[in-house]
């Protein structure tokens, strides 16, 4: 055999001989035959387990709404200081993602009430 038959065995096996990439190259896959099939979502396994809920997460306190919910709607009644105590608790400790929202909500209704405060207790005071 010479150089050139080895050259023209080679083409043959590999295609077209050229852009072909080294040997070692894993040859390209086949395409997936018919439609991709669903995977469940990766916390799905919890929710068949006995004794878990169908989400994985557990029941909000203060009867499913959340206390930070309770301290908001227990603001309009007790003068704004469950405002103040979620306020606080938003800044000071490690609160739930799903009760974020109603902490921040009483942080806002704090500083409100806190301005609607001192611009009504000033409001009737003259300072010359």
């Amino acid at each position: 055999m010479s150089g050139g038959q080895v050259q023209e065995e080679d083409k043959g096996a590999g295609g077209y001989g050229t852009f072909q990439g080294p040997p070692s190259y894993p040859p390209p896959r086949p395409p997936p035959l018919g439609f991709p099939q669903p995977v469940p979502p990766p916390a799905h396994h919890r929710a068949a387990a006995p004794g878990v809920r169908g989400h994985g997460h557990d029941r909000l306190p203060c009867c499913g709404i959340g206390f930070g919910w309770f301290l908001f709607i227990l603001g309009f009644f007790l003068g704004a200081i469950p405002w103040y105590v979620g306020a606080i608790l938003l800044c000071c400790s490690r609160v739930d993602h799903r009760g974020k929202p109603a902490y921040v909500a009483c942080t806002v209704a704090a500083i409100l009430a806190t301005i609607a405060v001192t611009i009504g207790a000033t409001a009737g005071a003259h300072f010359y």
